[in-house]
């Protein structure tokens, strides 16, 4: 178990922006940042990070909370998981107590999966560099593809034994249970007795974005025909192919500072350039390209060159991937090797310059490139060109954006000699086409919605009205509670005439004691229940504690209170995400109106309370009876409400 004084450490040291900034390519905006939501398929910012109160808020999912909130969202990590994480990524050494037998039981599944194939990863990697057979057979491969001692530490590559259970026979020893060594497919569990998948390959450990182990590509070395030539872990809990790159991990910080993303097939291909000093590349591996993948890519850059083999045929295959990168409003360019070349060979004899060099002067956008392809084949067959004019139109109508289909629509009328008009007017049918199935989608997706009238209205109305006041009182609390305001202490006092009237006095007050004073002379407690935990949990905070960081505050949230607090803290960015001051719309920021705002939420709710007591003296009225004294009440209290409106400026339809 964690030690508390580790978890502290690593609260107070890691930095909201630095942690994100590996998963999510943020740009300034303001004191804030800003970028794409990891957490669904958008193409304009909704996500915000404020490194002032060490939070993020995802406005399109909802979703928010601190640094290990993040980590825990995004990498479906559980607690522990993500504080050591945060605690690798920062160099805290971790500081446990022994676990319990009922702590070492309730350690879940996917947790046993991840554990071993980290041990899995260092086994075989360990194999290749110390054993004999892992020298002589997998080092040396490596050796021969030119990988240095440094990239083979890098990519954490190795070596699985020829022996049919090398590998699980040491697992099984280590303590690891047989049913996770099966369902992470590192071990094909048979009746007779288990033995290992990768059994005399050299292996290549696939990671996610954050770096742990999700699966395995093994390569054979041998001739055996009827072994394929590459075998990848099965579909398990935490590997799934399809939401999957290799060589992310190492290529994510690359990616998001040079704002390009190369995409390449095969495991070898990645390491190699990386090799050469390119670090921004990842492969797909040998997978058809998947909208998973590529949206993987899209939460660092925007931009993608994919780079194909010289072989044609298998270009032809390829090009399908293109048109899903531009499905996602990505960019993308296509750079081709000589026939012959592939990335990795390409790399291996080229120096860092010249491949840079190379790689800008040979990247063309894909209209260049589906032109240059097909052009040959086409020659001077008109139904083949036609053919081909008519893909090049599918594509460009895959881009979400009109003013860069109109500019690619301009750019295949001058390289296919072809009138614009006739470009535009297949594009529109297309776009028309893919509109119509996607409203025929929906409408046969489409429930009729249900008019559910409540029974009572006037509860309906109770809800809303007090959900706003009350999340507002929690909105003040967090964000201005330990300031010092000046405040008017409205006294309601009846003149000689009988009639009320109020006296004002001035003094000062922390926000937090004035709204606790309030609702305790009231007698109020607030109805919704998130909001009562949290406004107890505040209180008491500010009561024990000299002083209120919001900060620390926020490093011990407790989960039930994130997405509503850290909603809260975020409503001012935003109206920041929006740039309504670019349009010259300035919006009135909250910290402009402290006292304001508190006094008024404060009246305003005293105005409504009294509201409905006024409603139920006028329910108790009935024509048996003296109503002499609610009649008296109701005056009373109207004059109340009368002080209220005089104050607040507003008349009584506000509710």
């Amino acid at each position: 178990m964690i030690t508390k004084a580790t978890i502290d450490t690593v609260f107070e040291t890691a930095r909201v922006e630095e942690v994100i900034g590996d998963f999510v390519q943020l740009k300034r905006a303001g004191s804030n940042f800003k970028g794409l939501s990891p957490f669904s398929d958008e193409r304009s910012p909704s996500f915000m990070v404020s490194p002032a109160k060490g939070i993020w808020k995802d406005f399109s999912s909802g979703k928010g909370g601190n640094s290990i909130a993040f980590v825990m969202e995004h990498e479906h990590f559980t607690y522990p998981e993500a504080i050591r994480y945060l605690a690798r990524k920062y160099n805290i050494e971790i500081e446990e107590t022994e676990q319990t037998n009922e702590e070492k039981a309730n350690t879940d599944i996917r947790e046993s999966m991840y554990l071993v194939s980290e041990f899995a990863k260092d086994y075989f990697h360990r194999t290749l560099l110390k054993s004999e057979e892992g020298k002589a057979i997998g080092l040396s491969y490596f050796k021969e593809r030119g990988f240095t001692n440094e990239t083979i530490e890098k990519f954490s590559l190795g070596y699985s034994p020829e022996a049919w259970d090398a590998f699980t026979k040491e697992a099984l020893g280590k303590g690891y249970k047989l049913e996770f060594l099966e369902s992470t497919g590192l071990t094909i569990a048979r009746e007779d007795r288990p033995f290992d998948r990768f059994k005399s390959r050299v292996m290549f450990p696939i990671q996610s974005m954050s770096g742990r182990v999700l699966g395995f590509g093994g390569r054979i070395l041998t001739n055996d025909k009827k072994a394929a030539k590459y075998l990848n872990s099965p579909e398990s809990e935490i590997y799934h192919k399809s939401k999957v790159l290799y060589g992310i991990y190492q290529a994510k910080q690359s990616i998001a500072k040079l704002n390009n993303c190369f995409l390449v097939e095969g495991y070898t291909d990645v390491i190699q350039f990386n090799q050469s000093g390119i670090e921004n590349v990842v492969a797909s591996s040998g997978t058809a390209l998947t909208p998973d993948q590529i949206r993987l890519i899209n939460r660092l850059t925007k931009n993608i060159t994919v780079l194909f083999d010289g072989d044609a045929a298998g270009l032809r295959a390829s090009v399908r991937g293109i048109d899903l990168i531009l499905e996602e409003g990505m960019n993308v360019k296509v750079c081709t090797f000589p026939d012959g070349e592939d990335p990795d060979s390409f790399a291996k004899k080229t120096s860092h310059d010249d491949l840079v060099a190379y790689l800008e002067n040979n990247a063309k956008d894909f209209i260049q490139f589906k032109a240059s392809l097909l052009m040959n084949e086409a020659k001077n067959d008109p139904i083949k060109k036609a053919d081909l004019i008519r893909d090049m139109v599918v594509s460009i109508s895959k881009i979400p954006d009109r003013i860069q289909r109109e500019i690619y629509i301009q750019e295949c009328s001058r390289i296919m000699d072809i009138s614009e008009q006739v470009l535009v007017s297949t594009l529109a049918q297309l776009v028309q086409k893919d509109t119509l199935e996607v409203g025929k989608k929906q409408k046969q997706d489409y429930k009729p919605l249900e008019v559910v009238q409540s029974e009572n209205p006037a509860d309906a109305e109770k809800v809303d009205i007090l959900y706003r006041l009350e999340r507002k009182i929690i909105e003040m609390l967090l964000l201005y509670g330990d300031q010092t305001e000046e405040f008017e202490d409205v006294l309601l006092k009846s003149n000689g005439e009988g009639e009320i009237e109020h006296v004002v006095e001035k003094k000062e007050y922390k926000v937090f004691h004035r709204i606790y004073l309030s609702l305790q002379e009231d007698e109020v407690e607030l109805a919704n229940p998130l909001f009562r935990d949290i406004f107890n949990d505040l209180i008491n905070y500010f009561l024990q504690n000299d002083g209120f960081s919001l900060e620390q505050y926020l490093m011990h949230l407790q989960p039930e209170f994130a997405q509503e607090v850290t909603d809260i803290l975020m409503e001012d960015e935003r109206l920041v995400m929006h740039n309504w001051e670019g349009q010259n719309i300035f919006p009135k920021y909250k910290k402009d109106t402290i006292g304001q705002n508190v006094s008024e939420t404060i009246l305003t709710l005293r105005w409504y309370l009294v509201g409905k007591i006024i409603e139920e003296i006028k329910s108790s009225i009935t024509s048996e009876s003296d109503n002499t004294e609610p009649m008296t009440m109701i005056r009373d209290y109207l004059g109340l409400t009368f002080a209220f409106s005089k104050k607040l400026g507003r008349v009584m339809s506000r509710f």
